[in-house]
């Protein structure tokens, strides 16, 4: 039998590319007062898109036009999100751009929007504005106009994101940079890492806390009591990613915390966790279990097992908590690797349930 070829995963867009169509059909509509089913914008990319309208709403000097985001294969929290502008006539030239329900706003220092300005990244800003001036010349008109974009559920879906974190309250962020949403990429998650660590910093952070995930994190919260909220940054499967960025931004230490199935592979230089980039190497962590003295028996348990997690268990167990200690110090000394110094890096190790197994902590060398 052949192996079934892999499906193509479709590519999607982003909020930003949503916003800018509907911003071009209500700006139409409004100057037209004919209603707009569609819109074909031009993404930073190079190609042009047309999306469909959800709604078109003439009202007087004001229209309301609305798409449904599609994020195509990627699992993004926002897919399915209705995209609104409302575009309106002003008195004075120019155009104004801001955001209004489910659209968040900017309450720290740190981001690519200023404090107290909508969510409106940079590029999807640049191609709304652009694309209503677009617009505007087409008819020859010089009229101002003020353009609002909301997201209804947007606050709702803003819980599932980084924003509350990153002090982006009330709403998503109208975000993308290419126009189009890469299934299953990274770009999203790294830029929101960024942003965190961009925030920390700016918040006057010179620690940080990473971690794996939401209960890794609880566990931090709980070992680091002092540290404000802006030093604790969810950096997911990207070790490696997380520590460049944090020594680029001149931060002095960083705290790593996790469980054993990814810092298992941080120990042996693994710097991207995700379950499909490495296995566990078993052989490795035999090798530390010799070390802290396990016998041969135990040893070869370690070697055969099938999770990182089942070998926690066994050295735990046995009372090797040496070994815990040891997994610690490798992931500090290959994270100092891998960033070629600079900073201190300590880890903390712990179970599912939040049993501190063990620490360790190196500084630059």
């Amino acid at each position: 039998m052949k192996p079934k070829p892999e499906k193509t995963l479709r590519q999607g867009y982003t909020t930003g590319s949503c916003a800018t169509a509907a911003t071009k059909a209500a700006l139409t509509a409004l100057i037209t007062k004919e209603e707009q089913l569609e819109a074909t914008i031009l993404l930073p990319i190079g190609t042009f898109v047309t999306f469909q309208m959800e709604e078109c709403a003439i009202e007087g000097d004001s229209v309301l036009a609305g798409t449904i985001k599609d994020a195509g294969d990627d699992p993004d929290a926002t897919h399915g999100a209705l995209i609104q502008a409302t575009v309106s006539w002003t008195d004075e030239p120019g155009i104004l751009l801001d955001g209004g329900i489910g659209v968040g706003r900017v309450t720290k220092e740190g981001l690519p929007v200023p404090v107290g300005e909508a969510a409106i990244n940079p590029v999807p800003r640049k191609m709304i504005l652009e694309t209503a001036q677009e617009v505007l010349d087409e008819f020859h008109l010089s009229r101002g106009i003020k353009i609002v974009i909301s997201v209804p559920e947007g606050e709702a879906m803003a819980k599932k994101t980084l924003n509350g974190r990153l002090g982006i309250v009330d709403g998503i962020s109208i975000l993308g940079t290419r126009g189009t949403v890469v299934p299953f990429s990274t770009s999203a998650y790294k830029a929101s890492i960024v942003s965190a660590i961009n925030v920390a910093k700016v918040s006057g952070c010179h620690h940080v806390v990473i971690t794996t995930g939401g209960r890794s994190e609880k566990f931090a919260l709980k070992q680091y009591p002092s540290l404000p909220e802006e030093a604790f940054i969810e950096m997911g499967d990207f070790v490696g990613f997380t520590l460049k960025q944090c020594k680029r931004s001149g931060i002095e230490r960083v705290s790593m915390v996790g469980m054993m199935g990814k810092f298992s592979k941080v120990a042996q230089g693994v710097m991207m966790v995700h379950s499909k980039s490495a296995p566990v190497d078993f052989g490795f962590l035999a090798g530390i279990a010799d070390v802290a003295g396990a016998d041969d028996d135990l040893i070869e348990q370690v070697r055969s097992a099938n999770t990182a997690s089942q070998v926690g268990e066994l050295m735990y167990k046995h009372g090797y908590h040496q070994f815990f200690d040891s997994l610690c110090e490798s992931c500090c000394l290959e994270g100092l690797k891998e960033i070629k110094g600079g900073m201190a890096i300590d880890t903390s190790l712990y179970t599912m349930k939040g049993l501190l197994l063990g620490k360790a902590e190196k500084h630059d060398g």
